[in-house]
């Protein structure tokens, strides 16, 4: 197999390096390669490959790539993990060195929230302060990390140890760093460290860095990785890999420059429709035009389409337009918001076994959860409300209010004796009696539990509760099984993603790979005019962080690209381009 002379200088090369490459162009699978070079060049037992992704996303492509890639000896010495699963390793194991009780715990971003009352970091400065000096001390004396200090505690650890460096330099002995352009300061020095005992290599494209908007992100990273490692330089180009035979990253490179051909990209199309027109019957005619062109163009039907939208908002709504009509669209919805993490652990606490509890106790619990979510969601009047109630049930006074009775009935009616140990139908249950409730703050967290799709995508939920179930025929400890499952989905995030349809932001979809991919245009208000909700806020003409993260959404297709676009208003990025129609 004949290799070209750039790839070959990587897989030659004994230094540092830095691989560039445009979307498609290559730069996993030749750092697999050079993976399986130095593996069979030997190593010590206990010694591996480490790869590491800045994008949790990315994980299940590296896994994809490497099925195909090394062969299962070879797969074995291969350590790919995020860089919050790599930091987290580190600090469970070592973090009593910097002065935190063991064992560690993870202060889940939902209880971070509860925490500081759902404080961001643009509300207040001197709140915001105050709550960073807080977590240091949450950190120092309850042994819990925010995932947020993930990165500067690991930094902080290998720069005050000797050892820890060492011990991890010579276990692996290559490190290859994936999306290298959106390492963070923190995450980047820990490389640094490292770079003193491994050999690293480091994979990126500029015109992928979407996360350039984060503090310490910016196009001097790869100034930095170059003045840092004084690697061996390796430029794939824009050589498209990842949809050979089509014009996908041809289309992508395109809308970064601002060009536009007079003809039209092989593999991409466009779908308009009216700015009233029923959201469902527009996206169930779209997925019917994208099928029948991956169809056309790789004799068979997409396994994986994703739908791509701007924002959280976007993708809840796409979402409930899958939901409706006679007949749902099924779909997965990559969902993380901390509020549904929240109304998935009181839904949780309705599964669990109470009957030994007084319905006084059971109350202030259920009052209790719900006052955490709404202190999480910043609702400072709720949240005080619902906890004046929790505290008088403590003291034996249950409240008349409506809400207060719905729960008594909720809580007498979902007995344990009420479930037959199927979670998905037993969780369908629960929402559904949280709908019939009337109240509209039970109605939410039904809402909020259909857009964590809980059990169409955690494998582990399902399974830890199904496993208690056949221990005890209940779900004891459902709370524990429920956030126990979603810290592991916090750091593995995409390693066990299904086929099908999957609804998400297009920074979620970064690292990823669809067959197909729907790209949807609507419309946003900036306070004074009707926008397209392609030009990010504050992003002035010629619009470069637009592109870029336009670029990103359209380059995840591997067969077929379609753009599916409100005739108004404009897009002033997509304006002028001549693609093919959907309807062919």
């Amino acid at each position: 197999m004949i290799i070209c002379p750039e790839r070959q200088k990587l897989l030659d090369c004994k230094t540092h390096a830095v691989v560039t490459g445009g979307p498609g162009s290559g730069k996993t699978t030749i750092a697999l390669k050079k993976a399986v070079v130095r593996i069979q060049a030997g190593l010590f037992p206990g010694q591996g490959v480490l790869f590491l992704s800045f994008s949790r996303n990315a994980v299940a492509r590296i896994l994809q790539v490497a099925r195909l890639e090394l062969s299962r000896e070879g797969r074995a010495l291969l350590h790919v993990s995020t860089f919050h699963a790599f930091f987290w390793d580190l600090l469970k194991t070592h973090a009593y060195l910097l002065g935190a009780p063991s064992p560690l715990k993870i202060l889940m971003p939902q209880d971070e929230k509860v925490r500081n009352a759902g404080i961001k970091e643009d509300d207040d400065e001197e709140e915001w302060k105050a709550w960073l000096a807080a977590r240091e001390q949450i950190f120092h004396t309850e042994g819990l990390i925010a995932f947020d200090l993930f990165a500067p505690k690991a930094a902080e650890l290998l720069s005050r140890s000797t050892w820890i460096p060492r011990l991890i330099q010579q276990r692996f002995p290559l490190i290859i760093v994936d999306e290298a352009q959106d390492t963070g300061p923190d995450a980047w020095h820990c490389i640094e460290i490292l770079a003193a005992g491994s050999q690293i290599v480091c994979l990126a494209d500029l015109e992928q860095q979407i996360f350039d908007h984060l503090p310490g992100i910016g196009p001097e990273r790869l100034d930095e990785i170059k003045n840092g490692l004084r690697p061996t330089e390796v430029d794939l180009g824009s050589q498209n890999l990842r949809s050979p035979g089509s014009q996908i990253a041809e289309f992508g490179q395109d809308i970064i420059a601002g060009r536009v051909r007079p003809g039209g990209y092989k593999g991409v199309s466009n779908m308009p429709f009216a700015p009233k027109a029923d959201l469902h019957a527009t996206l169930r005619i779209a997925l019917g035009c994208l099928q029948k062109q991956v169809h056309a163009e790789k004799q068979a039907w997409a396994d994986t389409i994703a739908i791509l939208v701007p924002n959280a908002k976007e993708a809840t709504a796409v979402s409930a337009a899958l939901n409706t009509g006679a007949k749902p669209i099924p779909h997965k919805l990559m969902f993380d918001e901390d509020e549904a993490r929240l109304a998935a652990r009181f839904a949780a606490y309705l599964l669990e076994p109470r009957d030994a509890k007084p319905l006084t106790l059971q109350v202030e619990e259920a009052l209790s959860l719900l006052y955490e979510l709404r202190r999480a969601a910043g609702a400072k009047t709720d949240a005080a409300q619902l906890l004046k109630w929790a505290v008088g049930c403590k003291a034996g006074k249950i409240s008349k209010a409506a809400l207060v009775k719905e729960l008594q009935k909720l809580l007498t009616t979902l007995t344990s004796a009420s479930f037959i140990g199927d979670p998905a139908r037993d969780w369908s249950s629960v929402k559904a009696s949280l709908r019939a409730s009337g109240q509209a703050l039970l109605q939410s967290v039904a809402g909020h539990l259909d857009y964590l799709v809980a059990f169409n995508r955690g494998k582990r939920i399902g399974a830890g509760l199904s496993s208690a179930w056949e221990q005890g025929s209940s779900y004891a400890s459902a709370r524990d099984i429920l956030d126990n499952a979603l810290a592991q989905d916090l750091i593995l995030d995409g390693v066990d993603d299904p086929d099908g349809i999957q609804v998400m932001t297009i920074h979620k979809a970064k690292g990823k790979q669809f067959d197909g991919v729907i790209v949807l245009r609507r419309q946003r208000h900036d306070g004074e005019r009707i926008l397209s909700n392609f030009i990010w806020r504050d992003d002035a003409p010629p619009y470069r962080r637009s592109r870029k993260i336009l670029m990103v959404a359209v380059t995840r297709a591997r067969v077929h690209t379609m753009l599916v676009q409100q005739v108004w208003p404009e897009c002033p990025i997509t304006r002028g381009y001549i693609l093919g129609s959907a309807y062919k």
